[in-house]
């Protein structure tokens, strides 16, 4: 399955993708996947979770930015120890591509980072024989 694991500054962010065959239409060029992300705070303080940043690419090289605020609606807070999951979608043009990003974080001492999403591939089963 594909995935991908980052660590910075104590937060772990771990992504695994999924074909999603039921609302893909390839005849249309048009393919869906599904990805799940969990977020663990490794570290010693408490951080939120406050905008993301992804980079989706397809096959063809054509790049799409998408970013906002919090994830799913929200704006997890994660103390020590703490992780939160959630699954999103991505439609695609092509049947192969791969995602990568950041999440803002913010320390409750008030210190920004970017917490890295390693790059992870979108693929239709048996597309790359």
């Amino acid at each position: 399955m594909p995935s991908s694991l980052a660590v910075t500054k104590g937060v772990r962010v771990e992504v695994t993708s999924r074909y999603v065959a039921e609302r893909s239409a390839p005849e249309d060029g048009e393919w869906f996947f599904a990805y799940t992300v969990r977020i663990t705070n490794q570290g010693a303080e408490t951080v939120q979770l406050i905008s993301r940043h992804w980079i989706i690419t397809d096959a063809e090289g054509r790049q799409q930015q998408v970013k906002g605020p919090g994830v799913v609606g929200e704006q997890p807070t994660l103390r020590p120890g703490e992780s939160f999951e959630y699954t999103s979608a991505c439609p695609l043009g092509t049947s192969i591509g791969a995602m990568q990003g950041t999440y803002q974080m913010v320390t409750s001492a008030g210190e920004r980072f970017d917490a890295k999403i390693a790059p992870f591939t979108l693929s239709e089963p048996y597309a790359m024989n």
